[in-house]
């Protein structure tokens, strides 16, 4: 996100009804969301309708406030046992193992993941780093991108 201009932020793609900021911010925060209900016991959808805050303004900002979000999930897995991962957490979808329920947002995040390259491509946007594709192996990601 750092890389992307400002001009692009608002921009959505004719697949989403997401801007790109609310994407890039999204994957952040779905993936914040992830420790919030492994603490909280709970995890409302409500959680994955935020939108960027105004103050997540340009792509530096966005990217910032990832690298916040790591930095909590670091600390919060650094910190865990692995008896956490066996927890039940309420989920907005039903009752998820704290396992299922990281998995989930594994391959959550790596779907949107995918989409952010793909639609950085196409406003020929260079990532600063290659994607990732290695950590999605084992992930039950979805053949479409869409």
């Amino acid at each position: 996100m750092r890389v992307v201009p400002e001009r692009h932020l608002n921009w959505r793609p004719p697949e989403r009804n997401r801007t790109l900021r609310n994407l890039g911010y999204h994957v952040f925060r779905l993936s914040l969301a992830f420790v919030d209900g492994m603490d909280l016991g709970e995890f409302p959808e409500s959680w994955l309708l935020d939108q960027a805050p105004d103050d997540l303004h340009d792509g530096p900002a966005i990217a910032r406030y990832g690298a916040l979000v790591r930095g909590r999930i670091g600390g919060w897995f650094e910190g865990a046992s692995p008896s956490e991962f066996a927890r039940v957490i309420k989920v907005y979808y039903g009752p998820q193992s704290g396992h299922d329920l990281l998995e989930r947002t594994a391959w959550h995040a790596a779907q949107h993941l995918r989409q952010l390259y793909a639609l950085a491509e196409r406003l020929e946007i260079a990532a600063p780093v290659p994607m990732p594709v290695d950590a999605f192996q084992g992930l039950p990601l979805p053949d479409a991108l869409w």
